[in-house]
């Protein structure tokens, strides 16, 4: 997924759900520039991603 993120960063939004997100980083990605930002923040998110899931299952663990 990490591959996805920074090669077609708008795809990784898609594929989480997040649409508006998408198509914004898909306008950015659009230019060559705005492609280091976009495969950045996909990257960036996705670890975001990853670890509120962690955190999550840490916490419903705790609670049982």
């Amino acid at each position: 997924m990490t591959l996805i993120a920074i090669f077609f960063p708008s795809i990784s939004f898609l594929l989480r759900g997040k649409l508006l997100t998408a198509l914004l980083c898909l306008i950015l990605q659009i230019t060559l520039i705005g492609w280091i930002p976009a495969a950045i923040w996909a990257v960036v998110s996705l670890q975001n991603s990853r670890a509120e899931r962690r955190n999550n299952k840490l916490i419903k663990a705790m609670r049982k």
